[in-house]
């Protein structure tokens, strides 16, 4: 077990006594501090007490990272944002990082302090495991208590709308109710140790490219269905504390001052409690608080603090109705009551079990890695190879991760950092970090009576020549991808398609592991041997990398989101905005609206390289027995078996393939199932009703046509074994 402590025994003792003393309070002088209260009750007694300067003061907060000559702030532990707490009443300071992939450290603001680094969230979303997901975000939450952090700035669920997408890899995948049920499983995980998670951002941040200034344009209906739905699946499982709206904006007024999206949708069809924080940024006004917005975040990249002495002032003149500012106070306070930060206030300075985090993180890389291809069973690997030649990736220092916000340095640092240079408000944050899980340690582990070399891959004729002398070889293909830029286009950069082509010429037994933020092209797929999509894989991607190559798990990914052919194959071949003046507003139309990923490619008929859904296993599975009942919804029921001669999982999948006579595509369910050979399991989904109707805009309603329903059980969107009807009641559902 590894011990560490984040803060300083002072520190920490300073903020106990502060908990303390709020907990002691009599109950008859602080009503709002008896637990036996509802959430609401306790935040609404609390901002009676609250004068006008305090409540300004709970609805703004600095950027606490040290970039652009901002200081960390009095009282600050260091990160992403700091609102200020209010010791007269016993409210404590929200301390705030970055968490999509666990606790960050931006800039290394908390010198030498170290996180579990998460695999990537599609590296999640390939599980298709609830469990898994739900289990790292508890190693955020516990990790973020420890650091003193009480609020975690997590649940990315904006759906991959465009495989060049820098920030595709946070998200999880192009499907809403995969996203939206993966996204809820980990911001409970996070909230069950008392902590506050957010999900983000809210919505249609579908590209980085001109993030600030994109007009994301969709049908009312259409974003109900897609986007909008993600997020409403999940706030429903998850019930986050806090919603983050998005830099860009939609149909016309931004993000964080929309609204319609935040009134109408978030909060009044919803009925959402919590709070809505800022991206860092992302406030262009006082009004904002009117459109929806609660809270100013990273107040120094605004052009002014919007929410601190203008809104003041406009409360005093009667321009901002002062039960607004008293709305947006209560639904922060609800949210900290709702996860215990009264209750069990956070001290900094507890233990961490990076080594239990490791674990967990190494459990989700194995089951999230997808084998692509597998040519006349080249994997597993047998562990009696003679010769492997380990080729290219920094394969020799560890496993790569993706840039920005979400960039998670684990316990000790880096092991290899490439910088990449590069301006702006991001480039700071521009580089490749490898942590120490190497892949080429981990194979030498597993394998060691095998002459196991490296080459670097710089040079095709050394590599050539590696990959010659041995019976296996291994290349790595890495592609670096990071918030505020998007892929120019689906190549592997560097020159790696080449490498690969000319080691896969060289010895047919090529296998690719792929390290990638998301689809990438393949112009070498047909000498490849095999080829491993490991994505960012975290804490101990390299073992879990190992793990698969040499079937020590059975390899059970499937795709999160469909690889393209060609990028053409895409609504928007070029990237909207690029080139453009910085601040030049552009428009991002979405025609797919609804049918975003396999979605359209079914309704278009174009073949992509890999679908949604798809990854082969070492073993082989069989559906059979489909049972389907209608009524108010669908319900599907089926067997897995099996039929292989070694263990595995499987990820069935449900899909809805016609609605009343429409047809159409649609995931309705999931699950993950782990076999025995020769083992069945009865699996039984239930729809959600919404997955098999249309959201009509003008009445504000979810609409069922009643009819036949047509579902398919398979192994992705491609490959459908079964199939069945039954009959759905016309009905209409709540927004």
């Amino acid at each position: 077990m590894t011990l560490h402590r984040s803060l300083s025994l002072a520190s920490s003792l300073a903020v106990l006594a502060f908990a303390l003393a709020a907990q002691a309070a009599a109950p008859s002088t602080r009503p709002w501090a008896d637990p036996k209260l509802s959430p609401d009750v306790r935040a609404a007694l609390l901002d009676k007490e609250l004068t006008l300067d305090e409540r300004i003061g709970l609805v703004h907060g600095p950027m606490s990272m040290p970039i652009f000559g901002i200081k960390k702030p009095e009282g600050a532990i260091g990160s992403a944002g700091y609102i200020p707490g209010i010791p007269r009443l016993g409210v404590p300071a929200l301390q705030e990082s970055d968490a999509s992939l666990g606790v960050t450290n931006p800039l290394g603001v908390r010198p030498g302090d170290g996180a579990t680094a998460l695999p990537s969230g599609l590296a999640q979303a390939a599980t298709f495991n609830t469990r898994l997901i739900y289990e790292g975000g508890a190693v955020v939450g516990r990790e973020a208590r420890a650091k003193g952090f009480n609020v975690q700035l997590a649940g990315g669920v904006n759906l991959a709308r465009d495989p060049r997408n820098g920030r595709n890899f946070e998200y999880l995948g192009e499907d809403p109710w995969l996203a939206g049920t993966l996204a809820g499983a980990a911001i409970k995980g996070i909230q069950d140790q008392g902590v506050v998670s957010t999900i983000k951002h809210f919505s249609l941040n579908g590209q980085e490219t001109g993030r600030m200034s994109a007009n994301s344009v969709i049908e009312a209906g259409a974003h109900r269905e897609s986007d909008l739905l993600a997020f409403q699946i999940a706030i429903e499982k998850g019930q986050p504390g806090s919603v983050m709206c998005a830099y860009n904006l939609v149909n016309g007024d931004y993000s964080c001052g929309n609204s319609h999206l935040l009134n109408d949708v978030l909060k009044r069809d919803w009925g959402y409690k919590g709070w809505v924080m800022s991206d860092w940024g992302a406030v262009h006004a006082t009004d904002y608080i009117v459109k929806g917005l609660d809270q100013q975040s990273g107040e120094q990249l605004d052009a002014k603090i919007w929410f601190g002495e203008p809104l003041k002032v406009a409360i005093e003149k009667g321009e901002v109705p002062a039960a607004r500012l008293s709305d947006a106070a209560r639904r922060i306070l609800r949210s900290m009551f709702a996860a215990g930060l009264f209750d069990k206030p956070v001290t900094p300075g507890g233990a961490v079990d990076y080594d239990a985090g490791a674990e967990t993180a190494r459990a989700a890389a194995a089951e999230g890695i997808v084998l692509l291809k597998n040519r006349e069973g080249l994997l597993p690997l047998a562990k009696t190879a003679k010769t492997i030649a380990v080729i290219g990736g920094h394969a020799d220092a560890g496993v790569l991760s993706g840039g920005g916000s979400s960039q998670v340095v684990p316990p000790g640092g880096a092991q290899r950092v490439v910088p990449l240079g590069g301006e702006g408000m991001m480039g700071p944050f521009r580089s490749q970090y490898f942590n120490g899980s190497s892949p080429l340690a981990a194979i030498r582990k597993v394998a060691p009576g095998a002459k196991v070399t490296f080459d670097d891959g710089r040079y095709l004729s050394s590599a050539v020549t590696a990959a010659k002398a041995a019976d296996i070889v291994v290349v790595f293909g890495n592609q670096w991808m990071g918030e505020g830029e998007d892929a120019p286009d689906l190549s592997l950069p560097n020159g790696q398609d080449a490498l690969i082509a000319a080691v896969a010429a060289a010895n047919p037994n090529t296998i690719v592991v792929l390290q990638t933020g998301g689809p990438v092209s393949m112009p070498w797929l047909g000498q490849a041997g095999a080829v491993v999509e490991a994505w960012y894989s975290g804490a101990k991607g390299g073992e879990a990398i190992a793990d698969v190559l040499f079937g020590e798990v059975d390899a059970s990914g499937r795709l999160p989101m469909t690889f393209p052919a060609a990028i053409d194959q895409y609504p928007r071949a070029e990237l909207p905005g690029l080139g453009l003046p910085e601040k030049t507003q552009f428009d991002v139309v979405y025609s797919e609206g609804a049918d975003v990923g396999y979605r359209r490619f079914v309704t278009s008929g174009q073949k992509p390289l890999f679908p949604f859904g798809h990854g082969l296993s070492y073993t082989r599975f069989a559906y059979s027995n489909l049972k389907v009942t209608g009524g108010d919804t669908l319900t599907v029921s089926f067997d897995v078996a099996n039929t292989g001669a070694r263990a595995g999982k499987d990820a069935p999948q449900v899909y809805l393939t016609g609605a009343a006579g429409k047809a159409l595509q649609r995931l309705i369910g999931f699950e993950k199932v782990a076999l025995a050979p020769g083992e069945t399991r009865h699996v039984t989904v239930t729809a959600d009703p919404r997955l098999l109707g249309a959201f009509d805009a003008k009445a504000n309603r979810w609409s069922l046509t009643g009819g036949d329903y047509q579902v398919a059980v398979g192994a992705s969107s491609a490959d459908l074994a079964l199939k069945g009807a039954a009959k759905v009641k016309a009905r209409t559902l709540k927004p």
